[in-house]
């Protein structure tokens, strides 16, 4: 059986769509905090349990069986993270799972300035350490996180922004779709190359995209990483929220998020949806 954690999020419940169109759903388990959020699935049958990285002791039910894992990174950082994916990562190998995938990201490295990804590159050091198959999914930047950098630019006429880097922003929905494939085929293993769609921007090329969509011209001005911070605690956001902004833009200026890669559009056999096809239904149907 294939288990997928995390399947009522964005991601998780993306990939565990994409998995019914390739096996039977009685051939796949969720494991999810909050089971009555997944009641849609289990009606088209899937198998539906509780399990919770941070209570080790619900994981063997919810684990049960399974034949692959699909660890889906925590929504936290630091050693609660990187704790919480060893637990996975262990009760998917005693539940006798022959291959454990793991969504990582592009930019995993143990010194970025992103908080993110240190936590990235100590759990592949737990799937290294495992002793069973796995795949570590190297997933381009999310493109969702894009129209919240860009605020209320449309309306400002200004996207004011420290400096940047190229990003290879990559669509959920194509991501997804990866996951499927490594859950079901042996075509990825190991640290994956990046998972990108086919360009990777930088702010003032997604303004010129927002501004064309929008027919709101967008002028992009680079700030201070100082001066952006304090915007942010102004705008009541918590310190740590802040500090991982700024080094989203410091890790992109290092590079850590670009170029594209073409592996992606390979696994699916298609060119995966671009920044501005995703900018298209965000702005262009939302009021702005």
């Amino acid at each position: 059986m294939i288990i997928v954690t995390g399947a009522t999020g964005l991601l998780g419940r993306a990939v565990v769509g994409s998995l019914l169109g390739r096996v039977p759903a009685g051939g796949i388990g969720v494991s999810v905090r909050d089971p009555d959020k997944a009641a849609d699935l289990a009606e088209r049958g899937v198998r539906v349990r509780r399990g919770d990285f941070t209570e080790p002791s619900t994981l063997p039910h919810a684990f049960e069986g399974a034949s692959r894992v699909l660890v889906v990174s925590s929504n936290s950082s630091g050693t609660s993270a990187v704790t919480q994916h060893r637990s996975a990562i262990e009760a998917a190998v005693t539940a006798g799972a022959g291959r454990v995938v793991y969504t990582a990201h592009m930019g995993s490295n143990p010194a970025s300035p992103f908080p993110p990804m240190p936590d990235h590159a100590a759990t592949e050091e737990l799937l290294r350490d495992s002793g069973v198959a796995f795949t570590s999914l190297r997933n381009g930047f999310y493109t969702s996180t894009v129209p919240m950098l860009l605020g209320d630019a449309a309306e400002t006429g200004e996207l004011r922004l420290p400096e940047d880097g190229p990003v290879a922003w990559t669509a959920h929905a194509d991501l997804a779709e990866a996951a499927a494939v490594a859950l079901t085929s042996d075509d990825l293993d190991g640290l994956t190359p990046a998972l990108t769609a086919v360009e990777a921007p930088d702010m003032a090329g997604v303004a010129a995209i927002a501004s064309e969509l929008t027919g709101r011209p967008i002028r992009r001005i680079t700030v201070p990483d100082a001066e952006y911070r304090a915007a942010l605690l102004a705008r009541g956001l918590p310190e740590s929220a802040a500090d991982m902004l700024v080094g989203l833009f410091a890790a992109s200026r290092d590079g850590d998020f670009g170029p594209a890669d073409p592996t992606l559009t390979g696994l699916l056999g298609r060119p995966p949806l671009s920044v501005r096809d995703v900018l298209r239904t965000a702005l262009v149907t939302a009021p702005v």
